[in-house]
């Protein structure tokens, strides 16, 4: 298993009119959690796409617990619990200042050669950042 954490701050223009985090805006909080994760792993999504994959979202669930506000730091746990094949599955929770779970879900990607737009194992070298954590 692999674990990631980073820190945003909720910036005005991702609330509503209660000051709430809008609901859409947790996808968003996804994606910073599994770029900067695989950029941690030293993978970074752009070499990924210049080696010629693709890794277009297949799915995405999201539960929300309670809210997040305006000025708000949410921290975002990004989990990997398996070894990758064609599919890679990202699980998250989001807390709030109070260390509180407020969101939680997951997305799976599917590994797609550029060139065939056809689904494909990944790339060595994601397996290969990977392996030291799932042996």
């Amino acid at each position: 298993m692999y674990k990631f954490e980073i820190s945003i701050r909720v910036r005005y223009g991702e609330t509503d009119k209660m000051g709430y985090v809008y609901n859409g805006n947790y996808a968003t909080y996804f994606e910073v959690g599994r770029v900067e994760t695989l950029r941690k792993l030293g993978i970074p999504y752009k070499n990924i796409e210049d080696s010629g994959y693709a890794l277009p979202v297949r799915d995405l669930q999201i539960r929300y617990f309670k809210p997040g506000f305006y000025d708000d730091e949410l921290k975002i746990v990004t989990i990997l619990s398996k070894m990758p094949d064609v599919r890679m599955r990202f699980d998250y929770e989001i807390y709030n200042p109070k260390d509180e779970l407020i969101t939680k879900g997951h997305t799976t990607l599917v590994f797609v050669k550029q060139s065939t737009g056809k689904p494909c194992q990944p790339p060595q070298n994601v397996t290969e950042a990977l392996q030291p954590y799932f042996s």
